[in-house]
């Protein structure tokens, strides 16, 4: 018999659904991964939040310590990982005569405050019913628990003292380790990305450093003159507890807006607990300090600094806060600052290459 070969039939093969040689396939595929990338990034950012304000808290305190360095180079012609160690010396012996020589008395004249706080709150809540404004009288307590509520996790990042201690000591290693070798961390970074894409990387990551020393060092300079202003003219006039009343406000001053509200409330509330006239004074004193500080300070930093909208910082701060806890409303402003000059480099390099493609056409 002859092995003649059956004659070949019309069916042509076709890929199937394990294969992505159909061009129709391979880009819908690319869709779906990338919002499936983005949704898995998004809910990374979200679980993982706590650690990365930790990091960009380590960024902030680099570029605060990189700042200094530069400072102390213009009266001390020393290399800069000399400058680097004066400077982290210097910060660590703050810290240390913070927490030993004035921690005690901070820590009685803090339990004393709170109880004139209060006090305080209880006499206005008396007031108001009185006046017929509210129906019954809230205690204190109560008007935590609202306050509390409404602010959501605002306050779930210290919720105990160890918790605040460990992200304090975490936020200083990582800011001394991004300070003394900086190109070796924007470099591993860099490496991820296409080579293409790498110089405009660096070109970034300077800018929001300049623009982050800048920011720090009208952040720093507002808060020592407010906390030194705010001691000084509050031991004049005989109100309580000067000395950690300047450190509140001093360290309240790193929240633009907010912290002034909240230091204010502190220095009147104390004031009046004294007597009527020292009240008066109280509020003179953080009137003083604040226009002093809003007039000549801040324009005078905010045109060598960033240029921030105020209503986007308060935005910001009250987002990052209800959303990340203390930290997110800490670092609220410089996030802001760092977003802002990326958005700005790549709608550049957006305009960039929109100019090439255009001059390309039209050649």
């Amino acid at each position: 018999m002859s092995s003649t070969p059956e004659p070949a039939d019309d069916f042509v093969e076709a890929p199937g659904p394990n294969e992505l040689r159909d061009p129709f396939d391979r880009q819908e595929l690319r869709r779906a991964a990338i919002w499936i990338g983005l949704v898995v990034g998004v809910m990374l950012i979200w679980f993982l939040a706590q650690p990365l304000l930790l990091i960009v808290g380590g960024v902030v305190f680099a570029a605060m310590l990189d700042g200094g360095s530069r400072l102390l180079g213009r009266v001390l012609p020393l290399p800069r990982i000399w400058r680097l160690t004066i400077i982290a010396l210097l910060t660590a012996a703050f810290m240390v005569w913070v927490t030993l020589e004035a921690g005690a008395q901070l820590i009685e004249q803090g339990k004393a405050l709170r109880e004139i706080v209060e006090g305080q709150i209880n006499v206005i809540a008396h007031w108001a019913e009185v006046q017929g404004i509210t129906g019954k009288s809230f205690s204190t307590s109560e008007i935590t628990k609202e306050i509390a509520g409404s602010l959501g996790r605002l306050t779930s990042a210290i919720s105990s003292a160890l918790g605040a201690v460990t992200s304090i000591a975490m936020i200083l290693v990582i800011g001394t380790f991004l300070a003394f070798e900086p190109r070796n961390y924007e470099r591993g970074l860099a490496w991820m990305l296409p080579i293409d894409r790498r110089e405009q990387f660096y070109e970034t990551t300077s800018l929001m450093a300049f623009d982050l020393r800048r920011l720090m060092a009208g952040r720093l300079l507002a808060m020592v003159v407010e906390g030194v202003a705010t001691w000084l003219l509050l031991a004049a006039g005989d109100v309580p507890m000067p000395a950690l009343l300047g450190l509140l406000t001093g360290l309240f001053a790193f929240l633009p807006y907010l912290g002034a509200f909240i230091s204010g409330a502190l220095m009147v509330l104390v004031g009046f607990s004294a007597g009527t006239e020292t009240g008066y004074w109280a509020i003179s004193v953080y009137l003083f300090v604040h226009i002093i500080d809003g007039w000549i300070i801040v324009p005078y930093v905010a045109r060598k600094s960033v240029d921030l909208a105020p209503a986007l910082v308060l935005a910001a701060q009250l987002l990052f806060g209800a959303l990340f806890g203390i930290l997110g409303l800490a670092l609220a402003d410089p996030m802001v600052a760092m977003i802002k000059v990326a958005l700005e480099k790549g709608s550049e390099e957006s305009a960039e290459r929109a100019a090439r493609a255009k001059a390309r056409r039209a050649g």
